[in-house]
């Protein structure tokens, strides 16, 4: 039952957001073809509910650039200044409405990441998939980029394990306030996050204890 409650305000949000915001979603498709050229949108397959491969949907951010061999700069070489502000608001996530409006994500999750990740986690990191992946999480409003990816998996793992609506609620609640703040945009000199490598773990321990300290994860 709470999980037919919590995709029916899945459904709900992502209908009124679309609706309310699409001047503003229009707005940012005009900036995004007048200075990146097209195509406005990104698209890419992330995992999804038990990993299941989606095409997820964002503005564009980056512009074309590849080096002699034609493979595409790092993206702190491509990022422009209208990029980083549309990453720094959010606004660039919010074509991720019409995934939670067709299933494919919920309004809160753990945020779905690369396809290339899914054999570098370990069986408990892998637990992040049990639930649709989010527009924003648990993750998000404790640190969001400013975070190490074992403490994100740690918190994405125990939202799958405390999940409740009013979790819920209280995640979209923070939401608000950490993009209005901009909080935890970045890592150090990155342009989001480095790639997630695999977790380094303890001899002996076979990939499932991360060593990096537990945060505290109550809401």
């Amino acid at each position: 039952m709470k999980a037919l409650i919590k995709r029916g305000i899945d459904v709900v949000g992502a209908a009124a957001g679309l609706l309310v915001l699409s001047p503003v979603m229009l707005g940012v498709a005009l900036l995004v073809r007048w200075r990146l050229g097209q195509p406005v949108l990104f698209r890419q397959l992330r995992p999804g509910l038990r990993g299941r491969p989606f095409p997820l949907y964002k503005f564009r951010t980056l512009r074309d650039a590849a080096d002699a061999q034609g493979q595409p700069l790092p993206d702190h070489m491509r990022m422009t200044p209208l990029g980083r502000w549309l990453r720094a608001t959010s606004l660039d996530e919010l074509p991720g409405l019409f995934n939670v409006l067709r299933g494919d994500m919920s309004l809160v999750g753990p945020r779905p990441l690369l396809m290339e990740y899914l054999p570098r986690y370990t069986p408990q990191q892998a637990r992040r998939h049990e639930v649709r992946p989010g527009l924003t999480g648990w993750a998000q409003v404790n640190g969001r980029n400013a975070i190490s990816w074992e403490e994100k998996f740690d918190l994405d793992v125990w939202y799958v394990d405390h999940w409740t609506l009013r979790l819920d609620l209280a995640i979209l609640w923070r939401t608000v306030g950490k993009v209005l703040r901009r909080e935890g945009v970045s890592a150090a000199g990155e342009a989001t996050m480095p790639a997630f490598q695999g977790t380094r773990t303890e001899p002996g321990a076979q990939g499932e204890a991360p060593l990096s300290p537990r945060r505290d994860l109550r809401p």
